[in-house]
């Protein structure tokens, strides 16, 4: 289950570490006083690294400290010397993580694997110290290059979290009651509308395989302009092979519950065509109060072109079996 506070969108801007400076020196010893140029080069500038990490499941660190730079590179020495170059900065982000230049709006990086490392800001090289400026008509180079400056960008991060099944639904549908019987979650389950407020994440567990189910704050018609919770966690089921919409079947007609399914349908594809776009399975709720239900699930799985399954959350009636077809027809990740 995901925190409190749940952040999963901030602007950052990140700056990489400028390469140091060449150095002019001429070698000076005892018994050679023209010993020639031996300056040596600078540093490089540490870069930006981005590192998914697992154990993490929200952006809310990075909104405390909104910019972020490496350690510079130091100017070259005496006798050849290198200068010494940047520490890398290494900024822990969770798994799914997008990152777009806000500029342009161009996705740079995508983090979906643990310990996953992008170089989002590469250090500035070092400059050449004037040992390499020496010719046979230029014995005494005062010559040196300056240390490259490192890369600043302007970053949005938006997590998606990584999960194989998106539970979608009307408020109060019994979304987070389903997602408690199939998984060790405990959601906030309370008998109004919109008792859950952030996504949360449930682990069907099997020796052999785990599915990741993500519950998604209730949608209504109109979430497109900014009703209820809007479309603001819908990034977060876009990862998901197939998506489970969960419908209260406690009362209606076979008619009047594919109408729920084509409202939410409706407003999946305002949001996102490619996500409207993705398999799905209906999944009428209630059975324990309704036991005609397997009888109008055919009448609503032709209305609809999809297919439809009976369950009670509440009881626990065909969640098993629903368990089992998901572990079944979700193909396992790369």
């Amino acid at each position: 289950m995901l925190p409190p506070m749940l952040r999963d969108e901030v602007e950052i801007t990140v700056r990489s570490g400028n390469g140091g400076d060449g150095m002019v020196s001429f070698l000076r010893e005892k018994f050679r006083p023209e010993g020639g140029p031996d300056g040596g080069d600078g540093g490089r500038g540490g870069d930006v690294i981005l590192v998914a990490n697992p154990h993490m499941n929200t952006l809310g660190h990075l909104v405390r400290r909104p910019r972020w730079r490496a350690e510079d590179g130091i100017k070259g020495g005496y006798k050849n010397s290198f200068g010494k170059s940047g520490e890398d900065l290494i900024v822990q982000v969770p798994c799914g993580t997008v990152v777009r230049i806000i500029e342009t709006q161009e996705i740079i990086a995508d983090l979906t694997t643990a310990e996953q490392r992008v170089v989002i800001a590469a250090g500035g090289r070092g400059g050449k110290g004037n040992v390499h400026f020496k010719s046979s008509i230029n014995q005494t180079p005062r010559q040196f290059t300056p240390g490259e400056m490192g890369q600043e960008l302007h970053l949005k991060l938006e997590l998606k979290l990584i999960a194989d099944v998106g539970i979608v639904g009307f408020p109060n549908a019994g979304k987070s009651t389903l997602l408690s019987r199939l998984s060790m979650a405990r959601p906030k389950i309370a008998p109004y509308p919109f008792t859950t407020l952030e996504p949360q994440l449930g682990v069907i567990e099997r020796p052999d395989r785990t599915l990741v189910l993500a519950d998604i704050p209730g949608l209504i018609e109109g979430a497109a302009d900014g009703k209820g919770l809007g479309h603001q966690f819908l990034r977060h089921v876009e990862r998901c092979a197939l998506l489970l919409h969960l419908v209260d079947g406690s009362e209606g007609e076979a008619e009047d519950l594919a109408a729920k399914v084509r409202v939410l349908n409706a407003e999946l594809q305002r949001f996102s065509p490619e996500l409207a776009a993705k398999t799905q399975i209906v999944v009428l709720n209630k059975l324990d109060t309704r036991p005609d239900l397997p009888e109008l699930a055919p009448v609503v799985a032709k209305l609809l072109g999809c297919e439809v399954r009976c369950i009670s959350g509440v009881a626990g009636m065909g969640v098993t079996e629903l368990e089992n077809h998901l572990l079944l027809v979700v193909p396992p990740r790369a």
